[in-house]
């Protein structure tokens, strides 16, 4: 996938002036300011030439700013994070993480290069710079660069990486080129090969998001097209990762766009994770497709309401807060990596509101891993990285600095309980059980005690077949409010039969990561929750509430 147009109105910065400064500043900021910034982010903060906060005495709401960099869900300190393409480097012993590098002003023509990162644990991670250039003038069909992947052929000793060129001032606005290299650090590109959808009666427009994976000794490429008006996968396959056969096209979800379309097998079953491009608050979101062969994959799409897996919409796996999820496994454990979009506004409450209700959230963010997890029936979902909680391992002091209907633990009617301020990057752990199936309780951010409004996960009960739905709301005393955001929507999973909700909160900054029982996440963005208080609440009913703590670092 390639952003189609800049989302900034100011005069853009020229590309290789733009990527000078970055090469200069962030391999600073990735050794310095990730642990200068761990250090200092906390210190006290002013403005106006007001006094320093008195951050343990006072409980009002306060407007923190954003670090220019982020360490655990990775965000570079100039520009962000597009649309990962993360695979497992078994000759490095590391996963590798390519993603777009999208700067704060892209040249029109020329913008999206491939840079990466490197990680054992999903959690912390080394920039290894830019990995793949944009093209160098505006005529060449790679001025632009779009979605790929890599892959190494053992055999050869080659790395591989098959992108998107993206050009519309060329016969085909999109073609699928590729580049080589023997130690993932210098890359030749194969300017003399390229894959054009128009050779296969497919789309020259759309032409991008290639994909590999091996089947039974061969390689095979799926890429997102359209035929005519009609959304397309194309397969290909080859037995050298050279030459590739075009295997035919099939169908996607109706008339609906899925790019970035990640392919594998777990266990017994096949998958087919994509990306649903429809512009509509409720349906663009990650999703899967699963059956027992590749064969029957690809045939669920010939009717997707009847195949689509688990009872939970659509096969979504995760909120509109987390886009382009593609995976990787290092033979153990398979990891999922999307990015979480960044929002504009003037405001904190402006910027929580600005989702993209009524079309596209805007284009990349803050990078975001989870396990992946599969159930005893092949379902997936997306669990906590393991590595998070060791990384999170600094104790804070808790407190209940004001509530409302909480007695001993227990919350009842609607009711709050109130803890003193977080820090920039936190684990909020903690328990809930409720009285009933159909008790709500929710964790709130950007609280405090002169608030009139705030941001808050609401655990809601979804009466059909015993499920709930995780929302994401504003809440308040203040006038217009506007309480369900529905172009965050939200995340179905089933209820505990006990009802008791074991939730694992990670923040960085404005990206809130949230887990129940280890077997169901969501991401949303939040701004305000740095240095703010926060609180937990019951909507009318009775919620008891236990183990409450707040590790950081």
């Amino acid at each position: 996938m390639v952003k189609r147009l800049n989302d900034q109105t100011t005069k853009p910065l020229n590309y290789q002036t733009t990527k000078n400064i970055f090469n200069m500043k962030s391999m600073i900021f990735s050794t310095i300011l990730l642990s200068a910034l761990a250090l200092t982010a906390c210190s006290d903060e002013s403005f106006d030439g007001d006094a320093p906060k008195d951050w343990n005495g006072t409980t009002e709401t306060f407007i923190p700013t954003e670090e220019e960099a982020y360490s655990t869900y990775y965000k570079p300190a100039i520009g962000r994070v597009g649309d990962p393409m993360p695979f497992y480097d078994a000759k490095a012993g590391d996963f590798k993480v390519l993603y777009l590098q999208e700067y704060p002003n892209n040249d029109d023509k020329r913008f999206h290069p491939f840079w990466a990162v490197s990680t054992t644990d999903g959690c912390n991670y080394n920039s290894l710079g830019e990995i793949i250039p944009v093209g160098e003038s505006r005529m060449q069909q790679d001025a632009a660069l779009g979605t790929g992947c890599c892959y190494y052929n053992e055999k050869e000793g080659l790395y591989y990486i098959y992108y998107t060129g993206h050009n519309g001032n060329c016969t085909n606005r999109e073609v699928v080129m590729r580049a080589t290299s023997p130690d993932f650090k210098t890359w030749t590109k194969d300017n003399l090969w390229s894959l054009k959808g128009t050779d296969f009666g497919l789309s020259g427009q759309d032409f991008r998001d290639p994909q590999i994976f091996e089947d039974n000794g061969t390689y095979r490429m799926v890429i997102s097209s359209y035929k005519g008006r009609d959304p397309k996968f194309a397969e290909f396959s080859s037995t050298d990762m050279k030459n590739w056969k075009f295997e035919g096209d099939f169908n996607m979800v109706w008339d609906r766009m899925c790019e970035c379309p990640d392919i594998f097998k777990m266990g017994d079953y096949w998958y087919l994770v994509y990306s649903e491009a429809l512009q509509r608050d409720w349906s663009r979101k990650v999703k899967y497709m699963m059956a027992k062969s590749w064969w029957d994959l690809k045939m669920c799409f010939t009717d997707p309401a009847r195949w689509w897996p688990a009872d939970n919409r659509e096969g979504v796996l995760e909120t509109r807060a987390f886009y382009a999820g593609k995976t990787a496994s290092n033979g153990t454990d398979r990891y999922i990596w999307g990015w979480s979009p960044y929002r504009t506004g003037n405001t904190i409450h402006d910027k929580n509101l600005a989702v993209g209700a009524d079309g596209e959230p805007n284009w990349s963010g803050a990078l975001v891993c989870h396990k992946l997890i599969q159930h005893e029936d092949g379902t997936l979902s997306v669990g906590e990285v393991p590595a998070m909680a060791a990384k999170y391992n600094k104790p804070t002091e808790m407190k209940v600095v004001k509530s409302e209907g909480y007695v001993d633990g227990k919350l009842t009617g609607d009711a709050y309980v109130l803890y003193n301020r977080l820090g920039y990057h936190n684990h909020i752990s903690f328990t809930v059980k409720t009285a009933g199936d159909g008790d709500r309780f929710g964790v709130s951010f950007v609280r405090g005690t002169d608030a009139d409004r705030w941001y808050s996960i609401v655990f809601n009960p979804e009466w059909e077949n015993g499920r709930r739905k995780v929302n994401f709301e504003q809440q308040g005393t203040g006038e217009n409010l506007k309480w369900f955001v529905a172009g965050a929507d939200g995340y179905i999973f089933p209820r505990p039969a006990d009802n008791t909700y074991k939730v694992d909160i990670y923040t960085d900054n404005s990206v809130v990561v949230t887990y129940i029982n280890g077997d169901y996440g969501t991401t949303q963005r939040i701004y305000g929750t740095q240095k703010n208080c926060w609180s937990i609440n019951s909507y009318g009913g009775t919620i008891e509430v236990s183990n409450v703590s707040v590790t950081q670092y």
